[in-house]
């Protein structure tokens, strides 16, 4: 199976009754989709087929979330990420032989072409919003090259956020300081709401 490091640093660095959870939903994607690839996309391990995201998986504080990016159909409310609630073992979800076969299904909607979320998001995507001079020309200097580097490599909607927080500033302080925040946190190659991920 197509495997990446950085996956298992992620479930090594989870807590320790995650590790388990992860450790069997990663063994079932791989049952159901041998030619899956795996990657990490905000800071979470994401499974891949033909290119496209299949599912993925995230370890919390106090629990998990695991779910198809294309689900079958809408599921209703679920208390946490992904269609199978906030998941703190492996008896909460459900049996292997059921799992294996969403995964499939999941691979025979991206085979049938269905539209991705991406392309969804891209039909509706509203225009992006003029980049605010002050933060064109700090990511200009060589001082914030990092922080330019990562900008670019940011989704048009991670790009957003900051340019939306900066330029809805009320005052130059708060400009300012925003400013400030944005570059530090764009250094470390950070998304704008990078507290709320964990």
């Amino acid at each position: 199976m197509s495997t990446d490091p950085r996956v298992d640093d992620y479930i090594a660095a989870a807590a320790p009754f995650a590790r388990p959870l992860l450790e069997h939903l990663r063994a079932v994607v791989h049952a159901g989709c041998p030619e899956c690839t795996e990657t990490l996309k905000w800071r979470m391990p994401f499974f891949e087929y033909r290119g496209r995201p299949l599912c993925m998986m995230a370890a919390f504080k106090q629990h998990c979330g695991f779910g198809f990016w294309q689900p079958e159909a809408k599921t209703g409310e679920t208390d946490g990420m992904g269609q199978y609630g906030k998941l703190t073992a492996v008896g909460e979800l459900p049996p292997r032989r059921e799992l294996i076969a969403a995964v499939k299904a999941a691979m025979q909607r991206i085979d049938a072409g269905a539209p991705s979320p991406r392309a969804r998001a891209a039909a509706r995507a509203r225009p992006m919003p003029a980049m605010p001079d002050d933060l064109a020309a700090a990511l200009a200097r060589g001082e914030h090259a990092a922080a330019s580097r990562h900008f670019n490599a940011f989704s048009a909607s991670a790009q957003r956020e900051y340019i939306e927080w900066i330029a809805e500033a009320k005052t130059a302080a708060t400009r300012s300081k925003r400013l400030a925040s944005t570059l530090e946190w764009l250094a470390e190659g950070k998304p704008r709401n990078w507290k709320y991920l964990s």
